[in-house]
């Protein structure tokens, strides 16, 4: 056994338990030792998933055969050593063709009864960033809900009053006039349409839940697809067989996964265009349900990608803010309103963008048991 692997196991620091090697192995935080000559003397469990090795394999390694020379943990681990401190670097891409591309904080340390070795660990940081996005989101959603309730005051009402004064106008005007009053109503109407639609983030009510068969919301949202807007884009569906039912409101599920399919057929191109639906199911993340002090998991996960150009770079950290849109003529409301509905849900909505792939991840709590259908029993509805 190495020293520095002897003096975890001895738990110099942790009050001499015999148990602190097994404790440090059982933590989800991939943590490792370097030794003064730049290899491996110790990785826990969450260390060798990281690296896609066993211990065997990675005790006595060099780190720089699993990650390049330029990697902030080698730049981290020689400025501990130097200043013979802790160190610690947040908002770190490592990449090597190892292990892949990870955002991560990294904190590294030194053993002062080892001389050279410095402990490492690594935070993965996807579940702060999608909480950070959650949180942007409901934010956004927010700022167009008070926008709502002002403009239906202040914009309806006096909108009714001149739709009525163009009826009145049209009964006395010349039949050459008409078309003008007609253009005022119109527009009176076409003005009332889009505040209708911002009204929808006004409402504030809790939201009537039940257990809900996603891959049957899925599949009407793909009928409706289909026979419409999308009647030219080839679908593809690759669905986990197993997934428990969501806990949530069948209708704005399906409007809010229709908008969602919607902006993919928009993008997607009119020659070899194809939309993948996906689900599957995994240990998301952790949110508080707005309104409650409750907590939950959201292991139900659904995909929608497309193959179309990607979305604009300079208009990704701003893609759910009202009113920004790609397309001519769009109100830039549809995302807005996805991130409201999800958010309703606690769930996470998030997405990853490049030139011919585009993929938005809705991320759901399950449904509670005793809000479960019995096996058997037609219990989930039915889109």
């Amino acid at each position: 056994m190495s020293r520095a692997a002897g003096a975890i196991a001895r738990g110099s620091d942790t009050g001499g338990s015999p148990e602190a090697g097994a404790v440090l192995s059982a933590l989800a935080v991939p943590l490792f030792v370097v030794d003064a000559s730049g290899c491996l003397s110790f990785v826990n469990q969450a260390a060798e998933q990281f690296f896609a090795s066993s211990r065997t394999t990675l005790i006595g390694r060099p780190l720089l055969d699993l990650l390049p020379a330029d990697s902030p943990v080698v730049a981290l681990i020689h400025q501990a050593r130097t200043g013979g401190h802790s160190i610690s670097e947040s908002g770190v891409t490592l990449t090597s063709p190892k292990i892949g591309s990870h955002f991560v904080s990294i904190d590294a340390a030194i053993m002062a009864d080892v001389p050279g070795s410095v402990v490492v660990s690594i935070h993965e940081r996807s579940i702060a960033r999608k909480i950070d996005h959650q949180l942007i989101h409901r934010n956004a959603a927010r700022s167009v809900t008070a926008m709502a309730a002002m403009l239906a005051h202040e914009v309806k009402n006096p909108l009714s009053g001149i739709r009525g004064a163009a009826q009145l106008l049209e009964l006395n005007a010349a039949p050459d006039d008409h078309q003008l009053t007609r253009l005022i109503c119109e527009e009176a109407d076409r003005i009332v349409a889009l505040v209708d639609r911002m009204e929808m983030f006004s409402d504030q009510r809790p939201l009537a839940r039940e257990a809900v068969n996603i891959h049957v919301v899925l599949e009407h949202v793909r009928r409706l697809a289909e026979s419409g807007f999308a009647r030219k884009l080839r679908f593809i569906e690759s669905y986990d067989p197993s997934l428990p039912p969501v806990y949530g409101n069948r209708d704005l599920l399906i409007q809010a996964i229709l908008n969602l399919v919607k902006n993919a057929a928009e993008a997607a191109p009119s020659e070899g265009g194809e939309i993948l639906l996906s689900t599957r199911y995994q240990q998301g993340v952790r949110l508080a349900v707005p309104g409650s002090g409750s907590r939950v998991d959201l292991p139900l996960t659904l995909m929608i990608q497309d193959n179309g150009p990607g979305i604009p770079e300079d208009l990704q950290p701003h893609l759910f803010d009202p009113f920004v849109t790609t397309k001519a003529g769009g109100s830039g409301l549809g995302l807005a309103l996805v991130a409201k509905i999800v958010g309703d849900h606690g769930g996470v909505i998030e997405f990853d963008s490049e030139p011919r792939r585009t993929v938005f991840r809705v991320m759901l709590p399950m449904a509670p048991l005793d809000h479960r259908p019995e096996k058997g029993k037609a219990g989930v509805r039915q889109a």
